[in-house]
Order: structure tokens, then C-alpha cells, then sequence
């Protein structure tokens, strides 16, 4: 009787043992877990996954979720949020009417890249240089701007610029990679076309391509800035600093973006890190 008192007290103890153990491991891994919102944008894919496997390699857990942009702001804007930190939001401009709406409630904390650009890109052997020049060709170019999803930035930028301009062209909502395949077959067939472009972007390597001119200005200059919901510093304040220090410059981005897109998102995006270790875990400092 003894004896069977003395296995049942054992079991509870060692039953406690793990109950508190897998509490304070949260998935039970003993890792603290970041939880990163992306769009399906070249430069948002390279800077969140080289992020992902940075975090995992210093011992975090990383989860992504791809939404579009206007969702990846509303869900970090929420109390309540399933994300922690959004590595591409393009301000103070592009992004400025999703910074109205919820930027009250995120917490800039750094520059994924200072440089980003935007506007309306041609092939460089189109022999216009300005978005004034558009209409005289309207013809040639098909009526048609290939843009991307109307939830990003430049969609919105762009339909100004039809109006500032009076652009006889109409926006063609499509997709990033859709976008690129357009650029690619005009190309190859010495076609004419015109699409809404941004730097950083790989398709700056591997086309020759111009932005055209904006004398009035709808364009703007901004910074791939690094976003988090409320809270995020307070809860994470080591990998709120590493997102702090987290900056590309342009070389460097786009010798990831090659990376990822002829090896893949998280091949190319460990490879590049194991080369650069030294760069990226200076973050971590």
C-alpha cells in the first residue's frame, strides 16, 4: 500500500514537472517565437527571410504570414495582433494613407532599406524619357500601365499620376511576378511597355530599364521602414534591437534578392547569411 502511495506521488510530481515546463516553453521548443507579416513583394520576401533565418540560427522561433499590405497594417494595429513586426512598409509616402489609418498604433523602430524609390519604367530602348511623353505613344504601349495589386502603394500613386498627367492609359492590376513576366516577354519580342516600378527590385539586375521623368512630382522617395504592433520593444527587447540595426544597402539587397530567386526564399536567404554572417549578427549586438 506504502509502496503504490509512494509511485502515485511520484507521478503527480513528475506530472507537475512537466505541465510547468511546458508552460514556460510556450510551443515547447524553449525558444521565444517572432511572428513576421510579409507582402508577396521581391524586397518584403529578401528582407523577411533573411530575417527568419537569422532569428532560428540565434536560437528563435520565427513564423511568417503572407497578407496583403492593407491586412499586415490592420492586423498589427489590433490589440490582440497574430503578428509582431512588417519589414517593407514604404513611408512616410507611398504607404501614407495605411499610416493615417492605423499608424497611431505601430511603432516604427528602423530601415530595412533608406532608398526606395518608385515611378513609371520602360525599357531602355524606348526612346522617351518623361511620363509627359505617354500619351503621344499611348498606342504603342497597348493603352495599358501594368501595375500590381491594387492594395499596394503604387497602385495609388499611379492612378494620380493617370489623372495629373491625363494619361490616356489605363492601370493594369496584376501581381508582382505577373508584372515582371510582362516586362520579360516585351523585351525578348522588342515590344513596347511601360510598368509601375520600385527600387529595390531584382528586375533592376536583370533588365536594362529607365524610370521615365515625373516633372510634377507624384513619386516620391521613401524608406522600406521596419513596423511593429504595440508592445512588441517591451515584450522582445532583444529582437526589437536587432530589427533596429536590421539595414540593407543596395548592393547587398539585391545580392540577396539574386540569391533567393535562383536558389528560393529560404535557401537562397541562408546561403546569403552564412556568407555575410558577420554583417547580420552584428545586429544581434
Amino acid at each position: 500500500m506504502n509502496l503504490k502511495k509512494s509511485f502515485l506521488s511520484l507521478l503527480a510530481v513528475a506530472s507537475l514537472l512537466f505541465f510547468f515546463a511546458s508552460c514556460g516553453s510556450g510551443s515547447g521548443s524553449g525558444k521565444d517565437e517572432v511572428t513576421i507579416l510579409y507582402p508577396n513583394w521581391a524586397e518584403g520576401v529578401a528582407f523577411t527571410y533573411l530575417a527568419k533565418v537569422a532569428l532560428e540560427d540565434n536560437g528563435y522561433d520565427v513564423d511568417l504570414i503572407n497578407l496583403e499590405p492593407g491586412l499586415i497594417y490592420g492586423e498589427l494595429s489590433k490589440d490582440n495582433s497574430k503578428g509582431d513586426v512588417f519589414l517593407d512598409a514604404w513611408l512616410p509616402h507611398t504607404h501614407v494613407d495605411y499610416w493615417n489609418d492605423y499608424g497611431e498604433k505601430l511603432v516604427k523602430l528602423g530601415e530595412s532599406f533608406s532608398e526606395g524609390t518608385t515611378g513609371l519604367v520602360v525599357p531602355s530602348y524606348v526612346p522617351i524619357n518623361s511620363i509627359e511623353e505617354l500619351n503621344a505613344h499611348s498606342d504603342r504601349f497597348g493603352g495599358e500601365i501594368i501595375g500590381i495589386g491594387s492594395g499596394a502603394g503604387i497602385h495609388a500613386s499611379t492612378l494620380r499620376a493617370i489623372d495629373e498627367y491625363d494619361l490616356n492609359l489605363e492601370q493594369i492590376s496584376s501581381s508582382g511576378p505577373a508584372m515582371v513576366a510582362s516586362l520579360d516577354r516585351a523585351v525578348k519580342n522588342d515590344e513596347w511597355v511601360v510598368i509601375t516600378g520600385w527600387k529595390p527590385h531584382y528586375k533592376w539586375m536583370n533588365f536594362d530599364i529607365k524610370y521615365l521623368e515625373d516633372p510634377k512630382g507624384v513619386y516620391p522617395t521613401d524608406v522600406c521602414a521596419i513596423v511593429s504592433r504595440r508592445g512588441f520593444e517591451e515584450d522582445m527587447p532583444e529582437v526589437a534591437d536587432f530589427f533596429k540595426k536590421f539595414n540593407l544597402d543596395e548592393e547587398q539587397l539585391y545580392s540577396l534578392m539574386g540569391a533567393i530567386d535562383t536558389e528560393g526564399e529560404e535557401t537562397g536567404a541562408r546561403n546569403w547569411y552564412e556568407a555575410h554572417k558577420g554583417i547580420v549578427d552584428s545586429w544581434f549586438e
